[in-house]
């Protein structure tokens, strides 16, 4: 911009030059020094103008360089705006943690898998008193037990299909070795002993819609949610263990770790399922195995129906019933035994021993179970209750004594109550036809200052494992009546402590034809710590 400007002060100033020329030439009277001064003045007009069109073609090639700038600037903020302000394309996956479960879906959440586990680690002691030295045992272990143990992944393809796969590593008392809930005790050396390790290993089906519900076609290894206290998970259980009634009318046919085929249809109000089951999955599957000695399989059938009859905002009332048929008993394929025990231990895992057993009954053909079930809520007040009849034929013709032996009647059941101090309540699971767990509303924090969620609770339950006494084929399982009082402290929706006392009385006479006392008494303290998701 400054050669411009110099080109104009030297042209106003020849201009002026000129302006005198003619009174110098005048003066001079110099043609020769006229004719200089002219010319000159010519070549600086050509070199004024030849600078003035190299001014405007500058000009113009710099107006046009910052239009060009100027179009990038405007090229590129556009660009930014679009990346910034305009539609980001979906995630393939989407990540979730609903109750802190980690979990994997696609983004149209039709495919899902997702990382589930549970620890019950349990402590306690007992005080026991047996009533002469006929008793078996004379002493019960205080002790801890890994109760459970649980890791495995759940997921579904296709929105339609589910699976899930967990394994159980706990049991330090009850399974790898351990004592069956059914069946005897297992050997301590076969992988697995009485209780495999594999808890769910199944496919489920819940495509179809029929009547307005939702149903689900499922096999696999499972937990069939046969009774309402086993429908319930242990989880929310109100005790560190179910009643001794429910634990021996599921291990016949159903309960853990079962093989099964069926299906179940629900709505709102109305559940009912029928399943197929076969042994669980720690049977002995080997003909040839001899050490211990190979089973054939077993097969039954359970069937359940419930609902809720009445229901509201803050209260409700659940009636069923069930019914199981033990169709083919185990067959020990060396011997030829037919055999069926019923047993459990005194409503604690922390000594595995039990003590109310029939024994292995012999010549069995056939078993069933029925029993009723209701339940229900009135604000933080909840109530549950079975009853349970178990009849057992003993008709095999296996060729071994007893030959002509009686049909057996048994007979038990529960009545359990609780109350939430914090005011919450349990809500009802319409896909398994039972209750869930308490949510507490303020979870514990000493910043936030909560204290979770606390419930007091009180159960009587009684087992009756005798028929025909004094009969030579009688059966002397005793009779068990436990009282358990206890306190659950949900200190979040994935931690709670159970404290558990319970008070036992065990009546049992040697055998059937011996009316020797051989009971016992006892009174135990226990607690659980609960990590779930």
């Amino acid at each position: 911009m400054s050669i411009p400007k110099l080109g104009t002060a030297a042209a106003v100033g020849l201009i002026g030059i000129l302006a005198t020329l003619p009174a110098h030439a005048q003066s001079a009277s110099s043609d020769p020094e006229i004719a200089l001064l002219k010319q000159q003045l010519k070549l600086m007009e050509q070199k004024l103008d030849k600078l003035q069109k190299q001014t405007t073609a500058n000009a113009t090639a710099a107006a046009s360089a910052n239009a060009k700038v100027d179009a990038k600037v405007v090229s590129v903020a556009n660009a930014n705006a679009a990346y910034t302000k305009g539609p980001i394309a979906p995630s393939g996956v989407v990540v979730t943690m609903p109750n802190n479960r980690p979990t994997i879906c696609t983004a149209d959440d039709q495919n899902c898998i997702s990382i589930t586990s549970r620890v019950h680690f349990d402590v306690g002691g007992y005080n026991y008193r047996p009533n002469t030295l006929a008793t078996v045992p004379q002493r019960l272990d205080d002790g801890t037990n890994v109760r459970r143990a649980r890791i495995g992944v759940l997921g579904k393809f296709a929105g339609d299909w589910n699976y899930a796969l967990i394994y159980d590593f706990g049991g330090s008392s009850d399974g790898f070795g351990g004592t069956g809930s059914v069946g005897g005790t297992s050997v301590g050396f076969l992988p697995g002993g009485g209780v495999s390790g594999i808890e769910n290993a199944y496919l489920s089906y819940t495509g179809f819609r029929p009547f307005g519900g939702k149903s689900a076609i499922e096999i696999g290894v499972m937990d069939l949610p046969y009774t309402l206290d086993e429908a319930m998970s242990s989880n929310d259980i109100l005790f560190m263990e179910r009643a001794s009634s429910n634990t021996i009318a599921t291990g016949i046919a159903a309960g853990d770790n079962r093989a099964a085929f069926g299906g179940r249809w629900y709505d709102d109000r109305f559940w009912a399922g029928a399943y197929v089951t076969g042994p669980t999955t720690g049977a002995i599957h080997s003909a040839s195995s001899a050490n211990p000695n190979g089973t054939s399989e077993q097969y039954g059938v359970v069937l359940r129906a419930a609902g809720q009859v009445v229901s509201g905002n803050d209260y409700s009332l659940h009636l069923g019933g069930d019914a199981q048929f033990l169709i083919q008993p185990p067959h020990n394929r060396i011997t030829g035994a037919q055999t069926l025990t019923l047993t459990d231990r005194p409503e604690l895992r922390i000594d595995p021993t039990t003590i109310v057993s029939t024994g292995a009954l012999a010549n069995v053909s056939g078993a069933q179970v029925y029993s009723i079930e209701a339940a229900g809520t009135y604000g933080p007040l909840f109530f549950q209750g079975e009853y349970y009849w178990y009849n057992v034929e003993r008709n095999a013709n296996t060729g071994l004594p007893p030959v002509g032996a009686p049909n057996l009647k048994f007979d038990g059941g529960y009545a359990q109550a609780s109350y939430v101090l914090t005011g919450e309540n349990r809500k009802y699971n319409s896909a398994s036809a039972s209750y869930g767990g308490i949510a507490p509303t303020n979870p514990f924090s000493l910043t936030a200052g909560g204290w979770g969620a606390w419930e007091i609770a009180g159960r009587v339950s009684r087992i009756d494992l005798n028929d025909q006494l004094a009969v030579a084929n009688g059966v002397a399982g005793g009779v068990q009546t436990v009282y358990t009082a206890g306190l659950n402290w949900y200190v979040n929706r994935n931690v709670r402590f159970m404290f558990n006392y319970l008070h036992g009385d065990i009546s049992k006479q040697v055998s059937a034809t011996n009316a020797g006392d051989a009971g016992a008494k006892f009174d135990a303290v226990a607690m659980r710590t609960q990590i779930a998701f």
